[in-house]
């Protein structure tokens, strides 16, 4: 299986997004634009290629200022426990594999899956609800295992010691004895929960890096996300050009990299909170700052077994991401103008190869097109360089690798 970059020699193209584990050396495959002769660059010379979001260069980890004064929330439904298990079940030859379930809470979604002969790991971040979630446990024949843990906190950047409910990903998979296995290999396990409200895109974000990298809970193989979300990170997530407004790198990498389904659909106010007395209430029609919810839409995000190819890696990833944030960053212009930017092959002759024509815009890109442009490029035999790099790209990722050194 793919795993980690480390140990291969250095060669020279952008960084990765420098994170614990994680490869973050110049490699081959990109050169200065400062190297190449000048040429008209359709006006697109000036526009610097966007930088990845990158958490490790704050001062402190996103979720220390977002997520610790959110309340949670919770099912506390019977009904949708048992909705959600028939459908994560659907289809699935072995209903009995391991399932992580995030913030449980009161654990009833914990209870019905148990009952459905389920193996579940409750990782519980709030210490007033576990021990009634071990209480469930008993007479289970070791069906359950609570760990008092944040699975939306794990493998924090900037953090060489991860203190409960803070856990690197390693260590806890360490204890639950959970191995990795191949990338082709089938689903190691499910993750079920909700995503916190106001952190949804920085973890979508987060989820992505390590996705892409085999890194984190990825580096066990295909995990299998089973998700609440908003219902403006589902329009992000499934948007195409048939919905341009919604339509974003976000909605290409994602879906490039996995099958997004959509499993259910329930209202915002079927779940209870937990603020910060620790008693479940009902959710009224909106809290402070946040606006109004109608639905949660619960989606199965299953990694492809086709993402990687010998010309997309978990290696050369950053380049990808970085192609298409490049595009996205000026949507309405023509592909043929990012591409003078992005790489000095022809970029008339590259999109005559996957055939679209030189009007073609940003927007009408669908998410297969943007891999499909990307693997034509990274096979241009006419060039030593496929890609072009900007000085400050250049000076970051150095400046990103030294970090990593020094952690």
């Amino acid at each position: 299986m793919w795993g980690p970059a480390t140990g291969l020699a250095p060669r020279l193209t952008w960084s990765v997004l420098a994170a614990a584990g994680r490869f973050s050396t110049l490699r081959s495959g990109t050169t200065k634009r400062k190297d190449l002769p000048a040429r008209n660059r359709l006006g697109l010379s000036d526009f610097s290629p966007q930088h990845l979001p990158n958490t490790d260069l704050e001062e402190s980890p996103w979720w220390m200022s977002k997520c610790r004064s959110e309340s949670g929330r919770y099912i506390t439904n019977r009904k949708l426990a048992e909705t959600l298990i028939k459908l994560m079940r659907k289809k699935r030859k072995n209903p009995e594999k391991l399932i992580l379930e995030c913030n449980p809470g009161p654990g009833i979604l914990t209870r019905a899956l148990l009952e459905a002969g389920a193996k579940v790991v409750a990782l519980e971040s709030d210490k007033t609800f576990i021990p009634h979630l071990e209480s469930l446990g008993e007479n289970m024949n070791g069906k359950l295992k609570v760990v008092y843990c944040d699975f939306f906190k794990m493998d924090p950047d900037n953090c060489t010691i991860a203190k409960p409910p803070v856990y690197a990903s390693n260590e806890l998979f360490k204890d639950l004895r959970i191995r990795a296995v191949s990338w082709k290999a089938g689903i190691p396990l499910k993750i079920v929960g909700i995503l916190p409200f106001r952190s949804e895109r920085n973890i979508l974000w987060k989820l992505l890096y390590d996705l892409y990298s085999c890194t984190s809970i990825y580096k066990y193989g295909r995990v299998e996300l089973n998700m609440f979300v908003s219902e403006k990170e589902y329009q992000n997530l499934t948007a195409g050009p048939k919905n341009p407004n919604f339509y974003q790198a976000l909605s290409v990498l994602w879906q490039v990299a996995c099958d997004v389904k959509l499993l259910h659909v329930e209202p915002w106010s079927s779940f209870d909170i937990c603020p910060q007395n620790g008693q479940l209430e009902k959710l009224k029609h909106r809290e402070p700052l946040e606006p109004i919810q109608q639905n949660l839409y619960f989606i199965q995000m299953t990694p492809r077994k086709t993402l990687f190819t010998e010309e997309l890696t978990p290696v050369n990833y950053d380049v990808f991401f970085h192609m298409v944030k490049h595009c996205f960053g000026k949507r309405n212009a023509k592909l043929v103008d990012h591409l003078h930017s992005l790489s000095p092959v022809d970029a008339k002759h590259i999109l005559r190869q996957i055939r679209k024509n030189e009007d073609v815009k940003t927007i009408n890109m669908y998410p297969r097109n943007f891999k499909q442009l990307f693997q034509t490029i990274q096979c241009s035999e006419d060039y030593a360089h496929k890609w072009l790099c900007n000085e400050n790209l250049e000076d970051s990722a150095m400046y990103r690798t030294n970090c990593q050194n020094v952690s």
